[in-house]
């Protein structure tokens, strides 16, 4: 008779996802799904779900074939710049505009790594934000203000 082992880390993080997954699976089939070619507001994020059902079902598939490093120190200085960003764009992109808002967002990202240096941070931050301008507003059509009603403009 064969025991089973299993990676511990692979497992929790397997699970995490699915159940992530699951959580916004259900939450988005509250909205209109719509279909391929005419979207409703639920349709993006229930696809998003289902890619993190599969990513975790991969992941729990890993752990009882792979046996895994153990979790290693947090990485606190990622954590620190990396989650608030996205949240600072949430609050400022009505504020400030997309532009502004999308640039704050990528320097505050940027420094996730000890060895950013600020310069290659601003750089990095306008690239991004000219691409996302180009992809967005442009490539898209994308009604949003580029810059908002804090800047005066």
């Amino acid at each position: 008779m064969h025991s089973f082992t299993f990676d511990k880390t692979n497992l929790v993080c397997g699970l995490v996802f699915v159940a992530t997954g699951l959580f916004f699976a259900y939450q988005s089939i509250e909205l209109d799904l719509g279909t391929a070619f005419r979207m409703g507001p639920g349709y993006f994020p229930f696809i998003l779900a289902l890619a993190l059902m599969a990513f975790g079902a991969i992941i729990l598939f890993q752990s009882v074939r792979v046996e895994g490093e153990s979790i290693g120190p947090l990485a606190w200085r990622g954590m620190l710049f990396i989650l608030p960003a996205p949240v600072i764009f949430g609050l400022t992109v009505r504020g400030l505009g997309f532009v502004p808002s999308i640039f704050l967002c990528a320097l505050i990202a940027a420094f996730a790594s000890h060895k950013m240096k600020p310069l290659t941070a601003v750089i990095l931050s306008a690239l991004l934000t000219v691409f996302s301008v180009l992809v967005f507003s442009y490539g898209l059509g994308l009604p949003f203000r580029r810059f908002g009603p804090w800047l005066g403009m």
